[in-house]
């Protein structure tokens, strides 16, 4: 059995950052206490000055594959993703097939278990003829991350607007439901409507026409479903200031039935970027008016808004180009969003313990995920080494997604990865990877 002792490093775990060792053995988590000696043979890492995170739980990316392949796959975005301390994610089914049914989803898991190399779990999606289909996974609830929703347009088949659909799916479903939340009939009239105005739009069009409208009609919508029901609704990439009168934070985490995520490019940028990265920051929901941003922050860390996570979607360069109608959609950011909130906390905006919080632990309890999430004895050595003081610039030498670039180039970030930990192996270690075992698939206690 392979040990790592991890000496003299400060824990930033359940609220609280503490200077402590922390010993793996196999692919768990065997002790942590302030001073410990094994009899046993160890590889040792010196944690002095560095700090250790539970590893990031992503539970919204797009990794194409299959039938996407071109831009992405589960083995180029799941090494990008562990050089950034992701060691588990959820990703969507709107690949190609789309995953509409379970033959196809497992497909999915087959795949992962060869390639992956962090821990990975994929969504059952709807289309507005698959419910009976969709509703077989109450038999797998421990299996399985969740039931996906597109309210809003898609890929394939995947948009889902029939009333007898959606009453059938959220009132049966056990599972949680994830939603894609924005109103398509207002998307398209403000796009003629804008359309017919300008003529040939451009990037800073996008937010007009997915505006705050278009996603408060459709989360409210999603809502008031999920109440009538008490289905356990979890909705996806919050945007807008309007959406997050929708959202408590009166009860615990593991108490809400309706809960909310916001992404690292809603919490970044604003529409002021549009004229710097024009189609680069294109995506649904759009990247909006800068009020929003500073609502978005305020409700996470006032716990209206439970989760941090990415919604990874890449594209080729070639396909984010103008015109608007064919710039395609999406970022890639699975490989810095830790680096990007450890930034802000540099700033004074968020506390280490908070970002650990909103990344790793509430992800865990939010999909009831097993052993994950936490650094404690018995869970998963799912572990992240920062380094707080050592830089890190974002460039093409060291992106490893597959479409080749970010949107963050040439950022220079204050903080640098060291080392990621998925199931107590040292899978990226300073621009190194060791993918010699894969991920595993997740479980969940429901």
């Amino acid at each position: 059995m392979q040990r790592y002792l991890i000496k003299n490093i400060s824990v930033v775990n359940e609220g609280k950052i503490a200077v402590q060792d922390v010993l793996i053995a196999g692919d768990r988590i065997e002790r942590i206490a302030d001073h410990i000696e094994t009899a046993f043979a160890v590889t040792e890492i010196n944690g002095e000055g560095k700090h250790l995170f539970p590893g990031v739980i992503d539970d919204q990316v797009h990794f194409r594959e299959p039938g996407l392949t071109h831009k992405a796959d589960i083995s180029s975005e799941s090494r990008a993703a562990v050089a950034g301390g992701v060691t588990s994610f959820m990703e969507m089914p709107n690949t190609i097939p789309n995953a509409l049914t379970l033959e196809l989803l497992e497909d999915k898991y087959k795949i992962a278990a060869q390639t992956s190399a962090a821990n990975y779990s994929f969504f059952m999606g709807v289309s507005n003829n698959n419910a009976e289909e969709v509703l077989k996974v109450n038999a797998l609830k421990n299996d399985i991350c969740g039931i996906k929703i597109f309210m809003g347009s898609s890929t394939g088949n995947m948009l889902v607007d029939n009333v007898n659909t959606l009453e059938k799916i959220f009132s049966e479903a056990e599972l949680l439901i994830a939603t894609h939340c924005e109103d398509e009939n207002i998307i398209k009239q403000n796009y003629e409507k804008i359309k017919q105005i300008k003529g040939n739009l451009s990037p800073s069009d996008h937010p007009l026409i997915r505006d705050e409208e278009a996603c408060y009609a459709s989360s409210l919508r999603a809502v008031k479903m999920a109440q009538k029901y008490n289905t356990r609704l979890h909705i996806l990439h919050i945007s807008t200031e309007k959406e997050l009168i929708l959202f408590g934070n009166m009860m615990p985490l593991k108490e809400k039935r309706i809960t909310a995520e916001v992404c690292v490019h809603h919490l970044h940028f604003t529409a002021n970027d549009y004229e710097r990265l024009g189609y680069q920051i294109k995506c649904n929901p759009a990247i909006k008016a800068a009020h929003n941003k500073e609502a978005l922050w305020k409700a996470l860390l006032d716990d209206r808004l439970d989760i941090i996570a990415t919604d990874h979607a890449p594209h080729l360069m070639s396909e984010k180009q103008p015109p608007y109608e064919s710039a395609h959609a999406g970022l890639p950011l699975v490989q810095h969003p830790l680096l990007l909130m450890l930034e802000y906390a540099h700033a004074g905006r968020i506390p280490l313990e908070r970002v650990a919080e909103k990344m790793s632990h509430a992800v865990a309890d939010c999909f009831q995920i097993s052993e994950r999430g936490y650094i404690r004895e018995g869970y998963f050595a799912d572990l992240v080494i920062v380094d707080l003081h050592k830089p890190h610039i974002v460039g093409p030498d060291n992106i490893y997604y597959k479409c080749g670039w970010s949107p963050l180039t040439n950022t220079v970030f204050s903080s640098s990865i060291e080392t990621t930990f998925v199931n107590g192996r040292p899978v990226y270690d300073n621009g190194r990877f060791n993918i010699t075992i894969t991920g595993k698939r997740l479980r969940f206690n429901r």
